[in-house]
């Protein structure tokens, strides 16, 4: 792993953590990622949009941000994609909705008025880890606006929590939810294959963001906690699916690609060495090109 991988990651997980750092936003010229707000329902989601041809929606994670998928939408531009990247109701700058809003049908719900209004035909769209939980009941909910789905690492709601979370939740400690350095070290071994190196100083801030706002990120995890079985009470589902799940996923173990494929038949699948949950940052590449793919052979 090289010092500008581990830089990009770096920013891209402030960002997941919902720290406003200037560095997640992407740089390259050639990528002409723009940023822009929209009012919907009352609260105003903030989302990067950029590159023409078919729309891909791309739905971050808990406590994710839209940052998250900025090499990744950057290499699928280049494929000859429109990408829109939102912060969902509620996570990153879409902050000023109620705490409702964290319901995964409040999501969907929100998301259907701001496609409508940002885009206005059928679409592509893909999730991460509670990003993907979001996708697969939208595409069930309005399954004529949705031309593809894709999970891009493992879904909330078709195999419960990991060993390694469950035993950490056993000793009183919310992975996700970290309060000193011991519990900031556990989420990033559960969160990648190969941990990034992070300096003190933004490790101190990400850490303090979390104390600062703990009763607030309690509330969304006990709130999006009860998802856990969405997907597996969905009937099975007909439209073209991309699976993408890293082998070495501490946070969904990869036992639950099974069980998402046959939920998911007319699929493909991935799974992808030496890499953990958030596989966007991880694999940005090779996942585009991989997606890009799927896509093209889809139409």
């Amino acid at each position: 792993m090289n010092i500008t991988l581990i830089n990009k990651w770096v920013a891209g997980l402030a960002s997941a953590l919902c720290l406003n750092l200037a560095q997640a936003q992407t740089t390259d010229s050639a990528c002409p990622l723009k940023s822009q707000s929209i009012v919907i329902d009352a609260a105003s989601i903030s989302y990067t949009q950029g590159g023409s041809g078919q729309t891909l929606l791309l739905l971050h994670g808990l406590f994710g941000q839209k940052e998250q998928w900025a090499d990744m939408a950057c290499a699928l531009v280049s494929e000859g994609f429109h990408v829109i990247i939102p912060d969902l109701p509620g996570y990153g700058q879409s902050n000023t909705y109620p705490i409702t809003i964290y319901q995964l049908e409040s999501q969907v719900a929100t998301l259907a008025h701001f496609m409508k209004v940002v885009s206005g035909k059928p679409f592509h769209i893909a999730g991460n880890s509670m990003g993907g939980a979001i996708a697969a009941l939208y595409a069930n909910q309005f399954p004529q606006e949705i031309r593809s789905l894709a999970f891009i690492g493992a879904p909330l709601g078709i195999i419960a929590w990991s060993n390694q979370v469950k035993n950490a939740i056993f000793r009183g400690v919310n992975p996700f939810i970290p309060i000193d350095t011991a519990q900031f070290d556990l989420e990033m071994g559960l969160l990648f294959a190969k941990p990034p190196v992070i300096g003190g100083d933004i490790k101190a801030q990400l850490i303090q963001e979390y104390r600062n706002n703990n009763r607030h990120y309690q509330q969304v995890w006990d709130i999006v906690n009860f998802y856990g079985n969405s997907l597996n009470q969905l009937p099975n589902q007909v439209v073209p699916t991309l699976i993408v799940w890293g082998e070495r996923d501490a946070i969904f173990n990869i036992s639950g690609l099974k069980p998402l494929t046959k939920k998911f038949p007319h699929s493909q699948s991935h799974h992808l060495a030496n890499a953990g949950h958030l596989v966007m940052l991880e694999q940005p590449q090779q996942i585009a090109h991989l997606y890009a793919s799927f896509l093209k052979n889809s139409r």
